[in-house]
């Protein structure tokens, strides 16, 4: 069993840094696309059996692909612009890896921004690349 934080050592340093490139690429790409409102491809960012958890609902985890695709797009439409910076990515194995990200939240036209962050598992799938297992939101400032 491998500690938290704590990378095997058949991990190069070059492979450690190539994972941490790709899993910080899919955070920022999850934030593009969101503000985009490309929900098929935002859903795609998670595996099949993925969970998400919405910042302002952190005790409603929404399971499945299928489960998330459906949940963005019942939202009514909407204009963002998520800014996400701090992202630490901790790698746990060649297949899988933790996250950090500070998350900034601007909603058109009249709703106050939101200050949050989320907490992320990653996996590597081998057909597909890094997906998100599990992605955790949270506010920081209610």
């Amino acid at each position: 069993m491998i500690e938290e934080g704590v990378v095997a050592d058949v991990i190069s340093a070059e492979e450690r840094r190539a994972i941490e490139w790709d899993c910080a690429r899919l955070i920022n790409l999850y934030a593009m696309l969101n503000d985009e409102a490309r929900w098929t491809d935002v859903a795609a960012l998670y595996a099949e059996d993925g969970s998400m958890t919405r910042p302002t609902a952190p005790d409603a985890p929404i399971v499945g692909r299928a489960a998330i695709l459906a949940a963005f797009t019942a939202r009514p439409p909407r204009i963002t612009r998520h800014m996400t910076a701090n992202i630490v990515v901790d790698v746990v194995d060649a297949d899988n890896a933790t996250a950090t990200s500070a998350m900034l939240l601007f909603t058109a036209p009249d709703k106050p921004p939101l200050v949050g962050g989320f907490v992320d598992r990653l996996r590597r799938v081998s057909d597909e690349g890094w997906r998100f297992v599990e992605r955790r939101g949270t506010l920081s400032f209610a």
